[in-house]
């Protein structure tokens, strides 16, 4: 499998950039990210709460036959409709912590765009930790959806 999401993740850095080409009209891929119905879809998750607002809040959380497996959570500090959105991300009881994003919507032609996301975390150690998990493997996967769901919307 291709993986069309890049993950760059420099030495010596407590930060990471990911960047994805989507075949999909920014404006699609903004709602992907900020319409419950459609991070429900694409994450594979339930989404408790999602206030896309600047000093908005969303909380989500993943079970598999009863059981919670994926708890994650944050607060939206700034939204820029079809362009920005700062938040933080923390997933519950996990080593990284707390981490910073910056996801940035970037129209390239009517039907193109460009999602670049850059996540600052607490430390060298705190990313190491992030990393150790299939990471890039499963946001490859999680944005194949998101690309595949958004196809049949357009």
């Amino acid at each position: 499998m291709v993986q069309k999401t890049k993950v760059n993740a420099p030495e010596g850095k407590q930060e990471l950039t990911i960047i994805r080409d989507f075949d999909l009209p920014v404006v699609l891929v903004y709602k992907a990210y900020t319409e419950a119905e459609f991070v429900a879809q694409w994450m594979g998750t339930t989404v408790l709460k999602l206030e896309n607002r600047n000093h908005g809040s969303y909380a989500f959380e993943t079970s598999h036959e009863g059981q919670v497996m994926f708890k994650a959570n944050g607060t939206i500090h700034k939204v820029i409709p079809d362009q920005e959105i700062v938040r933080t991300f923390e997933m519950e009881g996990m080593a990284m912590g707390v981490q910073l994003e910056f996801l940035h919507f970037e129209k390239v032609s009517h039907d193109k765009s460009k999602l670049t996301i850059q996540i600052v975390y607490k430390s060298e150690k705190h990313r190491a930790e992030q990393l150790k998990l299939p990471f890039a493997y499963g946001l490859n996967r999680a944005h194949d959806k998101l690309e595949e769901i958004l196809t049949d919307v357009k």
